[in-house]
């Protein structure tokens, strides 16, 4: 935190409390599924930000501590429930709060003690939907966890320790298998580019990757952290034949069928012949993800329509 034209930092006189989101129930959910761009529905957005509304929204509700559900007498119970079993999904920790023309007792909003930057800027906990402990699966085919559905919307989480062929992973992602999913988010491995660990962030009809570092599997042992914390975590996710690199997605969904989705995501994956190849063959893949360069030009994401 930088300090002012006076030298004094915010810090000295604030702190970071409660980070609050309010959802409209009656437009939330429509929203969520368009199409639009920011820039199309706020007038004060730059006119050059492309990122997807569904996107903003669903990092919205995902970074809150509380949750203001408004609006709920604009709505039928079914679709209310619905709307909120998708929000719980998406945001398990955050406290839920019924309201009508936006009156929220001071208490639930104000010098709750509830920020938490670590917690709030880590996937590790939207991994692990609720209800489920983490555990190991067979390191050499795909592995995944049923979550209940409750009013249509369903989770489910994929794991598995082959990379991903890449026309294979784009071919899926295009096809009308993707169509339930709402919501996905995790780390991928993708054959061609070996050495990337890759973050797939997807909201609504838009897939976003942004490439967040090297697996530590090919980082010299030098370059890894000191801090014990850190290198628990990267124990923690460590596999003797593959490292830290692996997928590992969680899906949320209206109304999803999951079998076919777990078996298309499987046949992503390299054969048993492919992966005997080796790296060095899996990065003459046809390819048809931008290369990294391309995208980080002016700080961009891939963004990737999935109905395109």
């Amino acid at each position: 935190m930088l300090p002012d034209s006076m030298g004094r930092l915010l810090s000295e006189v604030a702190r970071l409390d409660t980070t609050v989101t309010v959802v409209d129930a009656a437009h939330w959910l429509h929203d969520f599924q368009s199409e639009d761009e920011l820039a199309a529905r706020d007038p004060g957005a730059p006119t050059d930000d492309v990122r997807p509304l569904a996107d903003l929204l669903v990092e919205q509700v995902e970074f809150a501590d509380v949750i203001v559900l408004n609006k709920i007498d604009m709505v039928g119970a079914d679709d209310l429930a619905r709307l909120e079993t998708l929000l719980r999904r998406l945001n398990p920790d955050a406290d839920l709060v019924r309201t009508e023309y936006g009156r929220v007792p001071l208490e639930q909003v104000l010098n709750t003690g509830k920020f938490n930057f670590e917690q709030e800027t880590s996937i590790a906990g939207w991994i692990v939907p609720p209800g489920e402990h983490r555990h190991d699966h067979d390191h050499d085919h795909g592995g995944h966890a049923h979550h209940g559905e409750a009013y249509g919307i369903s989770s489910f989480v994929f794991r598995a320790r082959k990379p991903f062929h890449p026309q294979r992973l784009s071919d899926f992602i295009q096809s009308d298998l993707f169509d339930p999913v709402l919501r996905s988010k995790g780390s991928v491995w993708i054959a061609s580019r070996p050495e990337d660990a890759v973050l797939w962030s997807q909201a609504g009809d838009t897939l976003q990757f942004d490439l967040i570092g090297t697996w530590w599997a090919d980082t010299p042992r030098d370059d890894w952290p000191d801090d014990a914390d850190e290198l628990d975590e990267i124990e923690a996710m460590w596999d003797d034949s593959t490292g830290d690199r692996r997928q590992e997605l969680v899906f949320i969904g209206l109304h999803m069928v999951h079998d076919p989705l777990l078996a298309a995501l499987t046949d992503c994956l390299l054969t048993d012949e492919e992966l005997a190849a080796g790296p060095e063959a899996w990065r003459t893949y046809d390819d048809p993800f931008p290369a990294w360069d391309d995208l980080y030009t002016d700080d961009d994401l891939l963004f990737l329509d999935i109905n395109a």
